[in-house]
């Protein structure tokens, strides 16, 4: 048993003394208690002992009246009393801490940032340091508004030019290989901030301008199917192939320079209003091996060299409304302006004078469009806009919903409608543009109707590009057929890509519809208004880059996709009879570092209806295989910006048996045709 059972007597006895002495105990607590407290005021009643004025403390000393004061009584208190003084609270020694005064701060005097100077003057007010700004500001053009009145307060009323601290953050000395932070720049300097490319405003707080020079240099050497003019004087004597040497060189220069000048408050809230303005210079030179190639006429030589020049975008924008609260707004943009239709340029792709109204909603998750295009020519050799009316019309309206059904999905439907009147152009080497030199080759009215679904984005793992297409209209004199056409003609893509690390796998297919009688009033063949195309291997790939010419027509235009058999995209109307075409790539990029990227494509190509192309040709029978597109590429950055892009590419066609039908020799088939180029560009 416990102790407690043994011995009841104890603990009743010590129990009740406890309860006994239990009152006494509590008092002496209390007591305690305060004269800890009390010791605790006295001491701090000694931090700081006034020093005491003798003529003031004699009478407090000697209460029984007698003025007599001796000063060594007042010295010989001090000196006993000089140990039970406390430490002064500037002391250390001061416990708990929470007993210590507030004290003054104590930084060192040389951190100016952490004891600014004061003024010694009397009324002067506290002026705060300036540090220089990062990268090139620029003067600022912000007029004080509102005077220093006091030193708690300094305005600083230009919020873009706030400075900061010299940091050299490595302690290398800032050099311009390594990407640093802090970095003051130079008005040349176009990667770090500057007031010429929009990072700071150059007048007033709103107002921003950026300054763009590019140089772009383009060379080709390529083979495409070079007729002979053998009914002519010929480059070269005995020649009577109809198609002799392919062989061919092209050399563009463009001088870029654009000024676009834009009032807001930055890039996450709509722009109030912008003016732009793009001047193009151009040199272009041609050099083929054939006669009647560079001009119709052969004395003219195989060579060719122009300059050319244009304002190519000029327009002036401006907000009409904010229509919610998160930023969703309606725009005009009114003067010559780029504009793509969709998602990968399958219809309409240019820059050309228009009037387009545009805006969000819904939190921008919604995107839409409606825009009239009155065209202008195009110069023959440069492409650049010219002043003379192009006679043609066009309206586009379209609409984008991000997040459609997937996130990270956008579907767009639009609406194209285009009317290219008539009219009778000959280009500046002197062919023949409008109407087609085929057939009856007489000016006529197109008139079509483009209704559109496209989506781009990814699905889960997988990334989506697709299109379709439903042409609908009318022609007032096809020349091919020498007759009205209702045009009824439709077209497909589809691009699928899954991305494995550095590498993407891509697939993709493309179908425009062939007419399949040229001699009723059904136009089958598909045909868009002006299109570019980044699809199946866009600008690498052979049957996309080149201008393969037919009997006074392209089968195929530079920059599109679609055998439309006409005279130019860039100059020509759309001729919706022709043979159509299937298209199935298989791609492969890969991102050997972030500098270099590796693009590799191969294109099997087939017409869709080949009767077109044997009324046109008078042959009996032309095969549909195309052959097939290889090409190769890459893309390098060599400062992992868009300052300085380097692009370069070799592609071949091997023909099939449709193109050797159309191409053959006399003696021998046509082989393998071989292009290659080189873009350099420079970006300030």
């Amino acid at each position: 048993m416990s102790h407690q059972t043994k011995n009841p007597e104890r603990l009743t006895c010590w129990t009740a003394r406890g309860l006994r002495f239990s009152p006494v105990w509590r008092v002496s607590g209390v007591c305690i208690t305060l004269s800890l407290l009390s010791l605790v005021a006295w001491r701090s009643s000694f931090a700081e002992p006034p020093a005491l004025d003798t003529d003031e403390v004699a009478p407090a000393f000697f209460e029984d009246g007698d003025s007599e004061f001796d000063p060594d009584i007042q010295m010989t208190g001090a000196t006993e009393s000089e140990d039970s003084v406390p430490p002064s609270p500037d002391s250390e020694n001061i416990q708990p801490p929470v007993l210590r005064r507030p004290l003054s701060p104590t930084f060192t005097e040389t951190d100016p940032l952490l004891v600014p100077e004061m003024p010694l003057e009397p009324g002067a007010l506290f002026s705060y340091p300036m540090d220089a700004t990062l990268g090139f500001s620029g003067p600022s053009s912000v007029l004080p508004s509102e005077g220093q009145e006091s030193s708690h307060f300094v305005p600083i009323e230009d919020r873009w030019r706030m400075g900061f601290p010299a940091w050299d953050r490595y302690g290398k000395g800032h050099p311009w290989v390594d990407d640093y932070p802090y970095v003051q720049g130079s008005m040349i300097d176009p990667y770090n901030q500057n007031v010429l490319k929009g990072d700071y405003p150059i007048i007033g707080q709103h107002t921003f301008l950026t300054l763009t020079g590019t140089s772009l240099s383009i060379l080709e050497a390529r083979q495409v199917p070079t007729p002979t003019t053998p009914f002519e004087s010929t480059g070269r004597p005995d020649q009577n192939e109809f198609f002799g040497n392919p062989n061919q060189f092209l050399y563009v220069q463009n001088f870029i320079m654009s000024f676009d000048l834009v009032h807001g408050d930055g890039a996450f809230k709509p722009a109030d209003w912008r003016i732009k303005l793009t001047p193009i210079v151009n040199f272009n030179y041609l050099d083929v091996n054939e006669l009647g190639i560079t001009s119709p006429n052969i004395s003219n030589g195989s060579t060719r060299s122009r300059g050319d020049g244009a304002l190519e975008e000029w327009f002036f924008e401006t907000k009409l409304a904010d229509t919610s609260p998160y930023y969703d707004f309606v725009s005009v943009r009114a003067g010559s302006q780029f504009f793509s239709s969709d998602f990968r340029g399958f219809i309409f792709s240019d820059t050309n004078r228009a009037v387009r109204l545009f805006g969000t909603n819904n939190a921008n998750r919604d995107q839409f469009n409606l825009i009239f295009f009155d065209q202008t020519e195009k110069q023959s050799n440069s492409l650049l806009n010219t002043l003379d009316d192009r006679h043609q019309n066009t309206i586009i309206a379209n609409y984008y919903r991000q997040d459609f059904i997937w996130p990270g999905y956008t579907a767009e439907v639009s609406f194209h409608y285009n009317r290219d009147g008539p009219s009778f152009e000959l280009d500046k080497n002197g062919n023949l543009a409008r109407p087609d030199g085929v057939g009856s080759f007489q000016p006529h009215r197109v008139e079509s109707y483009y209704l559109g679904w496209a989506g781009d984005g990814h699905i889960n793992r997988f990334n989506i590009s697709h299109a379709f297409y439903w042409a609908l209209g009318q022609d007032s004199q096809n020349p091919l057929s020498g007759t009205k056409q209702h045009i009824n003609a439709q077209m497909a893509a589809l691009e699928l890509s899954y991305d494995r690390d550095w590498a993407r796998f891509r697939t993709s297919f493309f179908w425009s519809s062939g007419d399949n009688n040229i001699n009723d009033s059904q136009a089958r063949g598909f045909d868009t208004i002006f299109d570019n195309p980044n699809f199946g291997g866009g600008g690498f790939s052979y049957w996309q880059r080149q201008t393969i010419g037919l009997f006074g027509v392209n089968l195929v235009n530079r920059q599109s996709l679609v055998p439309d058999l006409r005279s130019s995209k860039f100059q020509g109307q759309s001729n919706f009879v022709n043979p159509g075409l299937f298209l199935v790539n298989l791609g492969m990029d890969f991102d050997i570092t972030p500098k270099l990227r590796f693009i590799n494509n191969c294109n099997f190509l087939w017409f869709d209806k080949t009767t077109v192309l044997e009324t046109f040709t008078f042959q009996e029978h032309i095969g549909h295989s195309i052959g097939t597109d290889l090409s190769t590429g890459f893309e390098y950055r060599p400062f992992l910006n868009n300052n300085v892009v380097i692009v370069g590419g070799v592609s071949s066609l091997i023909p099939g048996a449709g193109f050797k039908d159309l191409y053959h020799r006399t003696n021998d088939s046509p082989g393998g045709l071989f292009a290659s180029f080189l873009e350099i560009d420079f970006t300030y």
